[in-house]
């Protein structure tokens, strides 16, 4: 019986020094090197101005002050990346309701729409609170005041929301979005340009 306990000591020791090999050491390397090749997307992917300097990630919002740039979906955490988290309120929560009420008029008034068409995304904010994408409808109901405000035909802007548009992953998947810094930082971009 002794000898039969320690060979099946013995062959559980060496799974378990295989298996610490395999996945305390292989696994890990396996997953830097991956980072490695896929470049920006395993450092955040970053989005970078005309410069070259890093201005912010194609994967969190970020708050833009002022009528020139896109705006993102609003905040329940107000685009602080640590404190990441939706509000927890209900779809019937009274507070709710009344916040969503006061954006679309917000909203409608800065946009110089009907209420009626401000689009979702406009007054709810994601789970995240960081989400940085928002609906073609949304960006399209931004376009004549950006170019206002930027001095840009709504035109450029259009073209410049079009080609920052993202359709449906794999097809069918989600729906089509806009990707709010590369839009702000191509609008920076196209107005330096001008100036110059």
């Amino acid at each position: 019986m002794l000898t039969h306990l320690s060979r099946q000591g013995a062959v559980a020791l060496r799974l378990l020094l295989a298996l610490t090999v395999l996945l305390g050491v292989g696994y890990p390397l396996t997953l830097v090197g991956a980072g490695a090749l896929m470049g920006d997307r395993a450092d955040g992917m970053p989005v970078r101005d005309a410069h070259g300097q890093v201005v912010g990630s194609s994967l969190l919002a970020q708050r833009f002050e002022g009528d020139q740039w896109l705006q993102p979906r609003p905040s329940a955490s107000d685009w602080d990346a640590l404190a990441s988290a939706p509000s927890n309120l209900g779809p019937s929560n009274a507070e709710l309701l009344a916040l969503i009420e006061e954006r679309r008029t917000e909203v409608a008034e800065r946009e110089g729409v009907e209420p009626s068409r401000v689009p979702p995304d406009a007054v709810t904010a994601s789970g995240s609170g960081l989400d940085p994408h928002i609906s073609p409808e949304y960006a399209a109901i931004q376009v004549a005041r950006i170019a206002r405000a930027t001095g840009l035909t709504e035109a450029q802007v259009a073209a410049l929301v079009a080609a920052h548009t993202h359709d449906r992953f794999l097809g069918f998947l989600g729906q089509p979005v806009v990707e709010v810094v590369a839009v702000n930082v191509a609008l920076a971009d196209l107005v330096a340009a001008r100036e110059d």
